[in-house]
């Protein structure tokens, strides 16, 4: 089962960000981009939200990737990625993420201590390769003891894991998907989504309801991008129009 590290590192609260690379990418909305990187793990904070990279898994494989981000919620990435291997190996996640883990003392808010947690995504994909797009919640720790993931859009890509549920939630019906473990667990729409509105704090609720979840779970990171396995040797974008997390504690 795939793992990957989508962190803040103590350098990166610190100010300690990679330098910009002034490469030609395919552009967000703006004319000049604050941020432009072809670092495997370039980072950047915008608005309390971390613009990252994440080429988590591109060891042994041929993958070029290059994020241009205007703003945590207005970004894209051009990736060249094949699965010549047949492994169908997740290679990188480009995202932008919320932290909840405090990065020096390690305390991670009680998922119970939030009354609602929402989030507002839009984003384009190319519908070529394999590759997901999706949410990626990490509880107990950065990466934790679970992962959940929220696929919005889903071309040619398989959740790890046994389907266990289907479910209303959100206004949407989903797949439910985990391992015999749940430390992976993956809700997949019934229909693609491009855009909408979340009820996170609904969702997770619902899987501490079914014990998939401990009831004093804690939230460490809420992540929103692109799992790419292929883009079929050729390059391609996927793009972010819209991003926020707004959450109200009890």
């Amino acid at each position: 089962m795939k793992k990957r590290i989508s962190v803040v590192l103590v350098a990166v609260l610190a100010g300690l960000l990679a330098p910009l690379t002034p490469v030609a990418t395919a552009a967000a909305d703006c004319a000049n981009p604050p941020f432009v990187t072809s670092d495997p793990n370039g980072m950047w904070n915008d608005g309390g939200y971390i613009v990252h990279n994440n080429m988590w898994n591109v060891s042994g494989y041929d993958v070029s990737e290059t994020l241009t981000a205007c703003s945590y919620r207005d970004w894209s990435v051009r990736v060249t990625a094949d699965d010549s291997r047949g492994d169908g190996a997740v290679k990188t996640y480009p995202n932008v993420h919320k932290d909840y883990h405090n990065w020096s003392t390690g305390a991670e808010p009680r998922l119970s201590s939030f009354r609602n947690i929402r989030s507002t995504f839009a984003a384009t994909t190319p519908r070529v390769g394999i590759y997901n797009a999706a949410y990626d919640v990490w509880l107990n720790g950065v990466p934790g003891e679970h992962e959940v993931m929220i696929w919005t859009d889903n071309y040619r890509q398989v959740p790890a894991g046994s389907r266990i549920a289907k479910v209303r939630l959100s206004g949407r019906t989903w797949r439910v998907y985990a391992t015999s473990d749940n430390s992976y667990i993956a809700f997949v729409p019934a229909q693609r989504l491009t855009s909408g509105t979340l009820r996170i704090k609904r969702m997770l609720t619902w899987l501490v309801g079914r014990g998939r979840l401990e009831r004093n779970v804690t939230l460490g990171q809420i992540c929103f991008g692109f799992e790419v396995v292929s883009t079929g040797g050729s390059p391609a974008v996927f793009s972010v129009s819209d991003f926020s997390v707004t959450s109200r504690r009890r």
